[in-house]
C-alpha cells in the first residue's frame, strides 16, 4: 500500500510540474481562448521578404502559438517556400481538420495563427534555399500519415514538420521544446534530431530524451519536454519555452529571431 501511494504521490507531483506552464500562460491570458477563429488576427508580421523585391530562392520555418487553449501547450509550425523568381510562397503544413491532413497552398508566409504572432525558426536563402525546395517538397508528397491526426502524443502538425526535417538533408532546424509532437517517431524509437547536430530517443512521443549540440539536453515526459541549452544557456519548460538567450536562427542568412 505504501509502495502504491508513493507511486500515485510522484505522478502527482509529475503533472503539476508539467502542467505549470500551461496553466500559467492561460491565467496570464498569453493566448486567445474567447474568440471565434474568423476574427481572429490573420495578418503578416513582416518577417518573409517581399517577393516583389527579393528574386532569390527562400525557404522559411515559423512557429506560433496553437489555437485555442491549445496554445497553452505548444505551438503550430509550418514551412513556406518560395522559388527563385516567384512572385508567391507556398505554404506547406498539417491542419487538423482536412484530409488528408497535409496541405500546400499558395499563402502568405508569416502569417498570424489565428491571433498569435509568429517567430522565426529557419531562414535559407539563394542557392541553398533553391536546393532545398525540390527535396522538401518531395518529403511533404511522401508524408506517411497524412490520414491520421491526433492533438496528443502524435502524429500532428509539429510531427509532421519534424519528419520533413530528417528527411532533406541540409534542412537543419532545432524545433522550440513547445513544439508537441515533434518527438514522435514514424519508425524505431531512435532518430537524428532535426537541427542535425544530435541525436534522440522516444517511445511513441510519450517518453524520451534529446542529446545535440543545437537542442541540448531535453526530457519528454508525456509528451511534454523539458530541458536546457547548455550552447546558448537557456531553460525549457512545458508550455513556457525558453528562459534564456534565444535561440539560434537556422539557415543561410542567420536572420535574428527567436523560438519560443
Amino acid at each position: 500500500m505504501k509502495t502504491v501511494l508513493r507511486w500515485l504521490a510522484a505522478m502527482t507531483a509529475l503533472l503539476v510540474l508539467l502542467l505549470a506552464g500551461p496553466v500559467w500562460i492561460l491565467a496570464s491570458q498569453q493566448v486567445i481562448t474567447d474568440g471565434h477563429w474568423s476574427n481572429l488576427d490573420r495578418s503578416s508580421a513582416g518577417l518573409a521578404p517581399s517577393p516583389d523585391r527579393v528574386q532569390d530562392a527562400v525557404v522559411q520555418v515559423y512557429a506560433a502559438r496553437a489555437y485555442s487553449w491549445r496554445g497553452a501547450f505548444g505551438v503550430h509550425i509550418w514551412i513556406a517556400t518560395k522559388a527563385e523568381g516567384a512572385r508567391e510562397y507556398q505554404l506547406h503544413q498539417v491542419l487538423s481538420w482536412r484530409r488528408p491532413t497535409v496541405v500546400s497552398s499558395i499563402d502568405t508566409p508569416d502569417r498570424a495563427w489565428f491571433g498569435h504572432p509568429p517567430e522565426l525558426l529557419a531562414d535559407y536563402r539563394g542557392a541553398a534555399a533553391a536546393d532545398l525546395i525540390p527535396h522538401i517538397q518531395d518529403a511533404v508528397a511522401r508524408y506517411p500519415q497524412a490520414d491520421l491526426y491526433r492533438v496528443w502524443p502524435g502524429p500532428n502538425s509539429n510531427s509532421f514538420i519534424a519528419w520533413v526535417i530528417r528527411e532533406v538533408d541540409g534542412f537543419d532546424v532545432a524545433l522550440p521544446t513547445t513544439a508537441v509532437g515533434k518527438d514522435y517517431l514514424f519508425n524505431g524509437v531512435v532518430a537524428r534530431v532535426p537541427s542535425g547536430t544530435g541525436y534522440q530517443l522516444s517511445l511513441g512521443g510519450v517518453l524520451g530524451i534529446m542529446l545535440a549540440l543545437e537542442e541540448g539536453i531535453e526530457l519528454n515526459l508525456l509528451g511534454m519536454s523539458v530541458g536546457i541549452d547548455i550552447m546558448r544557456p537557456a531553460l525549457k519548460l512545458p508550455g513556457i519555452g525558453r528562459l534564456g538567450m534565444p535561440a539560434k536562427v537556422a539557415g543561410s542568412s542567420n536572420a535574428s529571431s527567436s523560438a519560443q
